[in-house]
């Protein structure tokens, strides 16, 4: 059918308490075995919560500490961690009409994010009148909203954005 939107939805399981270092325990709990590269990724994200990296900013992170890491690696682990629930995937456009799979902890808690179009940069926010808003909107139309997500575009205006180098 022509138009027709599937999006698949992944019953993960409960978010790992981010508060603890993840463990060998943490990956065989959901399933997957506890490789090297595994745990690397995996305690990059714990290090870096809040943060969202593609898996480029990934690998070279890594590879920076283990040249035994390669990207196709990176890649592969990042996508079953999405699978498993440890991760969640966004895909943020830029300026340049360009856009990747940017990954972040899924620490469990819904939030919002505004994208910086000059570079990259992605700030988390969550707005309780915003959130009541497209409540509002979804039972208006007839739908009782499930699941959404938005995503704000702007330039920066912070004078000193450290982000802004990266441009």
């Amino acid at each position: 059918m022509a138009g027709r939107i599937i999006k698949t939805l992944i019953l993960a399981p409960k978010p790992m308490n981010m508060n603890q270092n993840p463990t060998p325990a943490n990956l065989r709990d959901i399933g997957l075995k506890a490789t090297g590269p595994r745990m690397k990724i995996l305690d990059f994200f714990h290090q870096n919560g809040g943060t969202h990296f593609s898996a480029e900013d990934v690998y070279m992170a890594l590879a920076k500490e283990d040249k035994e890491i390669g990207l196709a690696t990176v890649y592969r682990v990042l996508t079953q961690f999405e699978q498993a629930g440890l991760l969640l995937r966004s895909h943020f456009e830029s300026s340049k009409g360009d856009s990747r799979a940017i990954y972040e902890l899924n620490e469990g808690e819904h939030h919002d994010h505004l994208v910086c179009l000059d570079c990259g940069h992605v700030e988390e926010f969550v707005d309780e009148a915003i959130e009541k808003r497209q409540r509002d909107i979804a039972k208006n139309l007839g739908f009782k909203l499930q699941e959404h997500s938005l995503a704000m575009y702007g330039h920066c205006q912070k004078k000193n954005c450290r982000n802004k180098q990266k441009i």
